[in-house]
Parts: C-alpha cells; structure tokens; sequence
C-alpha cells in the first residue's frame, strides 16, 4: 500500500525545483522519494544541501568535448592517467557509496 504526502510550498519554490529536478532528469516526485530513502538509510540528511554557482550536467560545446579528448590524449600519452578500479574506489569514499 502507498501513502501520499502532501506539502504546500508557493508556487515560486515549486516552479523553481521542478525545473532543477528536470534539468536533473528526474522529477520532484522522484527526488522527495529519493531524499527519503536515503534519509532512511543514513538515519539523518543524506548529503550536505547546498547549490553550486556552476551547473556540471551543462551540455559541453562540440570544441569544448574536443579540448578535453585531446588533453586526455596528451596526459595519457605522458602517463599521467588512473586506473578504473581507483577511480570508482575514489568515488565510492567522496560519496559513501
């Protein structure tokens, strides 16, 4: 069986993060179910809440993703480069997965 919650927010804060979670790719329905499974999880705030000035999901300009391929290129034609396995490891301790 499934409870609905309900939460009155105005109308600003509910069009703003609607248009967050959508540029997510996800929806505000999803993200509170998410924020509540992992509250659950952690017995407390899942994650610190906070907005950074810069978006990391933008699309890259086609010269953009060039810049970045070729400096890949180059790094790793120097060895300068991880292996897969420490960077999930890595990514496992940042996020606590």
């Amino acid at each position: 069986m499934a409870s609905t919650i309900q939460v009155r927010v105005d109308d600003d804060l509910k069009t703003k993060s609607d248009a967050l979670f959508k540029d997510l790719g996800t929806d505000t329905t999803t993200a509170i179910r998410m924020f509540l499974t992992q509250a659950l999880a952690v017995n407390g705030f899942p994650f610190e809440i906070k907005r950074t000035t810069a978006n990391p999901y933008e699309a890259l300009t086609e010269q953009e993703i060039l810049d970045k391929l070729e400096k890949s290129r180059e790094h790793a034609a120097q060895g300068i480069y991880k292996e897969a396995e420490e960077v999930s490891r890595d990514m496992r301790a940042k996020y606590g997965l």
